[in-house]
């Protein structure tokens, strides 16, 4: 028992602290300190603890686990270990992350606003006098979706409001600063834009009625907002008011004191480690051990079954031939996706606005005169999890479409379907912004769907990929039925991909033949 736990607890220990105090200093330091990047604070305090445990469970930890006997009859359990293993590192990491910015932020006492130019900025601030010019409030409103399926939308509404030393100052001065208040509700995805309106309505009409009985000059201290979806909700507010320069400096009031700005983030800190090590060491204790790999992991010696997985999983991801254009169409949308991250336009989710600025589909813009949308919209994706399930979809059906069609042939279909999906999805909606490579993935499976009941393959192939492929085509256009999803681009991209598998049948079915061996 104590071998085990030193193969597979220990180090599970050791990455906790080490990515605790590692990363909270880099962050600190690169982010806080030095300020040498404006990035936004979904990416600093989620997207890389998110990608950094999981980079360390990969290479790290999950390598270990082959000492614990985790196959049984129902699966091998190791995926599973390494999502639990990820969740026990990811938490605490967030959290220390999100004390981090709070606990080292320093408080500046101002006499009046008109002094925040004097020194460096800094993350808090105190203000002796000051005046709240609520009768000259700028607003906006954005909306965006959120959930593994999209499947809630989320209404914002910002207000900003030039914070001035005395009400005399309103006439000659123009604001260094703005206080700035938020209202935030999420309704269901599903309802019709009708009823979409209604309920924004509804809320826009609560969140003024709150605001017109809120004191907006009562506040303890005011809290400068970073770089974050809220702080550019509340610039764009600004910038529509033509009265006003732009400034960035965004200020919320806070109404308690300094001291307990940090909540019970350290505690949650360390509670949640401990929560999560006491998990980890019960999922090490339960499993008997694989006396072999545990010798071979304690001699140093790798593991070549592994290695042999890793290399074929990163041969997929590998431009070849007969295997080409697959892996460029995930490298063209990923990199898409990361440069719009690296931009602080978003990484979980991105804005509608920002999605439109980069080619969206929507058919007001599209059918006067922006044709080339239909094509942008494809490389295109709404968050994280939207790129992440297209790619691993697009990995799938080009493995066995990609060196039967010919990267040429390939290609085109891909973009033609993506384009015809496009088409589907303007026809069907009057004005949604539509993205993602689905329209196209579906087009692929359409494709494929029709060389499958053609016989093109060989029916001991065709049967179990018959089955699969029309169970994951129903499940998803189930799902689009919910709402959110952009059901007419997918079945516009199968059907178009269907009739192009069934004209081009005869002629792959001819290939199929003709590359089989002849016995003489």
């Amino acid at each position: 028992m104590i071998e085990k736990l030193n193969i597979v607890f220990k180090p599970f220990i050791f990455t906790l602290i080490g990515l605790i105090v590692g990363y909270t200093l880099v962050h600190w330091l690169v982010f806080i300190k030095l300020d040498l990047f404006s990035i936004k604070d979904i990416i600093t305090n989620f997207a890389i603890p998110a990608v950094l445990t999981a980079l360390a469970i990969l290479f790290f930890l999950r390598p270990n686990f082959k000492a614990l006997n985790l196959d049984t009859k129902r699966g091998n359990w190791r995926d599973f270990y390494s999502f639990i293993a990820w969740i026990a590192l990811t938490i605490p990491l967030i959290i220390a992350q999100e004390y981090v910015v709070t606990a080292t932020g320093k408080l500046t006492a101002l006499n009046s606003i008109n002094e925040i130019g004097n020194s460096a900025p800094t993350k808090y601030y105190s203000l002796k006098k000051h005046y709240i010019n609520k009768k000259a409030i700028a607003t906006h409103s954005e909306f965006d979706v959120s959930g593994r399926n999209s499947d809630s939308f989320n209404m914002h509404i910002y207000i900003a409001m030039p914070i001035f030393e005395n009400e005399n100052d309103t006439l000659t001065k123009a604001p260094l600063a703005w206080l700035g208040v938020a209202y935030h509700k999420s309704i269901s995805n599903r309802l019709e834009g009708p009823e979409k309106e209604l309920k924004f309505k509804a809320f826009a009409e609560a969140s003024q009625v709150d605001f017109n009985h809120k004191d907006v000059s009562e506040f303890v201290y005011l809290d400068r907002i970073g770089s974050s979806d809220a702080k550019e909700g509340y610039v764009e507010a600004i910038r529509k008011e033509p009265n006003y320069k732009a400034n960035e400096t965004i200020l919320v009031g806070i109404n308690e004191p300094f001291s307990a700005r940090n909540g019970k983030k350290l505690q949650w800190v360390f509670i949640s480690s401990l929560i999560g090590s006491m998990v980890w060491l019960l999922m090490s204790l339960i499993p008997k051990t694989d006396q072999k790999q545990l010798n071979r992991i304690k001699a140093g010696k790798p593991d070549k079954v592994a290695q042999k997985e890793v290399k074929e999983f990163f041969d997929f991801l590998i431009p070849k031939e007969g295997y080409f254009i697959t892996p460029i169409l995930i490298y063209i949308n990923v990199a898409v996706f990361l440069l719009m991250a690296v931009m602080g336009l978003g990484f979980i989710s991105f804005k509608g606005d920002d999605l439109l600025n980069w080619g969206a589909n929507f058919k007001p813009l599209t059918t006067h005169g922006q044709w080339w949308r239909l094509l942008t919209s494809t490389f295109l994706h709404g968050g994280l999890m939207h790129l992440l399930a297209n790619m691993y979809g697009l990995l799938f059906v080009g493995i066995f479409l990609e060196p039967l069609l010919g990267k040429v042939r390939y290609a085109l279909i891909y973009l033609a379907t993506g384009i015809l999906a496009s088409v589907a999805s303007i026809c069907w909606y009057d004005a949604t912004v539509s993205v993602g490579a689905s329209g196209a993935i579906f087009g692929l499976y359409g494709l494929f769907l029709a060389m499958l009941l053609t016989k093109v393959y060989a029916p001991n192939v065709a049967k179990p990929f018959l089955i699969s492929t029309s169970v994951f085509i129903c499940f998803n256009l189930l799902m689009g039925l919910t709402g959110g999803i952009d059901n007419a681009a997918h079945i516009g991209g199968l059907l178009s991909g269907f009739l192009i598998g069934i004209i081009l049948s005869p002629t792959l079915k001819r290939k199929v033949e003709a590359q089989k061996p002849s016995l003489v």
